[in-house]
């Protein structure tokens, strides 16, 4: 039986790394995000309710309670605690010592702790994700190091049979991760993933595309379709072959889900995301394929083992095949030798797939079950060969905390998976749901569904704000990282996730009261607040009104896309040494859907909302406790800073 112990430790390196960026990214956002002067100030989330501090800590979960104790209020306890974060994370990386239980405590506690005032701002399912890989992390690590001794690390061995049982925990969340998402693009009815062309809006409308994006975004419309059944395959067939008895076929789901992360990583910005989902597919590797063994052809020493072996050669055939001819079938594939492309459809229905869901739903969930069960076998076998009865007592001890702990964390994570599948959901253990209840404010357990609906299927909605002096004459304010300017490649950003580029791809989506923190953010721009302008440009000179705040600011509504290879060419620019415009834009606004694609400047009508300064006044809408259930990026945060918009005034005649 293969180890563990190089994928445990590829593994708590891989958490420590993605720890290190999200703590890095975070701490140079939190004084224009959080600050006295930011756009949503964290001091407005921590109010003490009256209740003893225990009770307190444990309704609303954060280290910042604490920090008037160190005479610093609540952004500034946020910066301390990202910045430890960071240095502890680094320190787990590069030094083995640190790899230890109390450090990635630490970490999930430091991180847990500014999620709970870190608002819309941080309500990303990858921080969610973190939070629950950052958990298991700390079981998975071990309590004390191991000893470099050869002779004494072989006699400690039997003493930690529990080791493998966290480590399970890892694959069964890669497993809830991918086949939700796989289903819920499905179950959205999605026109876009239902027709198999969401790769031909995708690339053009993600939140911040990369350089490849646009190369991307050109490929053949056949080979989109492709690769839409390719993910279909990768996200929700493959994934039951975590628990495979065979362990190619383990080694072929890894290598499946390596390709699609790292596809993705080439052609979009998404933080840490997929760095963090590559650091979950170490738990499908083991101790001889990282050390390099996998390669060498063992010829069965006796006529069992040799049978084994045919038998799990013919096994793996016999799902190569069905996966074959599943795709084939479900998607219709044609070779068209002609005109040299594979064309696919989608041949089976929504009721059809709703009725499949339904019932495999809980056999996944039996799936799981017991190859949990396998694994506590496996660790009670284990047990038995320590020598000694002191060694084989504290193993004992170790085995029963951590395989209760195995068992409950599994138990509750069935209430989030469940919610993919409604009626599976009301047939779940009440205990379950009652477990899942008690602990849900700590972020145990999630539900996941990326990229669930495709947006911008007419070209990709985008704000732009603009500000003027005098009302007339407007110039754009440009952001660093999300498209506003058509003649820049949009860059690469990845693991950095500058959250407020974020969210305006999330504000353009609708009108902007469904956003509260936008106005807030046009105030603090009206203010010339220089932590949230450096949100924005943090070179002063590109920033337009870094000498005066402007008097007035508007947002004005685009429709991007991608300029055509063609286009490029063709366009006159100001500057003709200057780069072809990789975007077109024009006007969002009512009534001009016909309007032509181009490099649209700054006009000067209006078809935005105004804000002129002094016009508007922030106040404090409290909203329900810290904890509600989300299961989407994005959503309105629980409490905030938002401006009235009802009462904004006419731009001058």
């Amino acid at each position: 039986m293969a180890g563990s112990r190089l994928p445990r430790q590829l593994f708590l390196q891989g958490v420590a790394a993605v720890f290190m960026f999200a703590f890095a990214s975070l701490y140079t956002q939190i004084p224009g995000l959080y600050g006295p002067e930011g756009i949503l100030p964290a001091r407005r989330t921590l109010r003490p309710q009256g209740k003893g501090r225990w009770p307190q800590l444990w309704e609303t979960p954060t280290l910042l309670w604490e920090t008037p104790l160190l005479g610093l209020d609540t952004a500034q306890g946020l910066e301390l605690l990202s910045l430890l974060g960071t240095l502890l994370a680094l320190g787990a990386l590069l030094l083995h010592q640190l790899r230890h239980f109390l450090v990635y405590l630490l970490l999930w506690a430091a991180y847990l702790s500014a999620y709970q005032v870190g608002q819309v701002f941080l309500y990303f399912q990858w921080d969610s994700l973190l939070l629950e890989t950052g958990f298991l992390a700390l079981l998975v690590a071990p309590l004390r190091l191991p000893p470099r001794h050869k002779h004494a690390q072989g006699r400690l061995a039997g003493v930690l049979p529990h080791e493998d049982l966290p480590f399970w925990l890892v694959r069964w969340l890669l497993f809830r991760l991918m086949f939700a998402s796989g289903v819920v693009k499905l179950t959205s009815r999605c026109p876009a993933w239902w027709g198999l062309t969401a790769l031909t809006y995708h690339f053009e409308t993600q939140c911040l595309p990369t350089p490849a994006s646009w190369f991307a975004h050109h490929l053949p419309v056949w080979l989109h379709k492709l690769s839409v059944v390719a993910t279909f395959l990768i996200e929700i067939a493959v994934p039951p072959l975590f628990f495979a008895p065979v362990r190619r076929l383990r080694l072929a789901a890894f290598y499946s889900q390596v390709l699609l992360q790292v596809l993705i990583i080439i052609t979009g910005n998404y933080n840490f995301f997929n760095l963090l989902t590559l650091v979950l597919t170490t738990a499908l590797l083991d101790d001889a394929h990282l050390a390099g063994n996998s390669r060498r052809k063992k010829t069965p020493s006796s006529w069992p083992k040799a049978l084994l072996a045919l038998l799990a050669l013919l096994l793996e055939l016999a799902v190569y095949g069905l996966l074959a001819f599943g795709v084939v079938y479900c998607f219709g594939l044609e070779v068209d030798w002609e005109q040299h492309s594979v064309h696919s459809k989608t041949t089976f229905t929504f009721h059809q797939f709703s009725q499949w869901l339904k019932m495999v739903t809980l056999p996944t969930m039996w799936l799981g079950a017991a190859s949990l069960a396998w694994e506590l076998l496996t660790a009670l076998w284990r047990w038995t060969q320590v020598r000694g009865w002191l060694q084989k007592f504290c193993a004992a001890v170790q085995l029963s905390v951590f395989g209760m702990a195995t068992v409950a964390l599994f138990t509750i994570s069935l209430v989030p998976y469940s919610y993919m599948e409604p009626s599976t959901h009301g047939r779940l253990w009440t205990g379950a749901h009652r477990l899942f209840g008690t602990v849900e404010h700590l972020q145990l357990a999630h539900s996941y569904g990326l990229f669930r609906r495709m947006t911008g299927l007419g070209g990709r909605p985008e704000v732009v704000l603009e500000g003027s002096y005098d009302g007339h004459h407007w110039t754009e304010i440009e952001f660093m990282y999300k498209p506003g300017n058509v003649s820049r490649a949009p860059p690469i950003v990845a693991p950095h996730q500058p959250r407020l580029d974020w969210q305006m791809w999330f504000a353009a989506l609708g009108p902007h009261t469904h956003s509260p923190w936008f106005t807030s953010l046009v105030l603090r721009l009206l203010q010339g607040k220089e932590p949230v302008i450096r949100l924005i440009q943090n070179h002063a000179p590109r920033y337009p009104f870094h000498k005066q705040p402007p008097t007035y600011v508007r947002a004005q509504r685009y429709k991007y896309r991608f300029s055509k290879p063609g286009e490029q060419g063709t366009r006159a620019r100001p500057d003709p040494a200057a780069p072809a415009a990789p975007w077109l834009r024009r006007s969002a606004g009512c009534g001009n859907s016909c309007l032509p694609w181009r490099p649209l400047p700054c006009s000067g009508g209006s078809s935005g909302p105004w804000w002129p300064l002094g016009s508007c006044r922030p106040f404090w809408a409290p909203g329900p406790p810290l904890g509600p259930r989300r299961r989407s990026t994005g959503q309105p945060p629980r409490r905030t800073w938002w401006l009235p918009a009802n009462k904004l005034p006419q731009p001058p005649t």
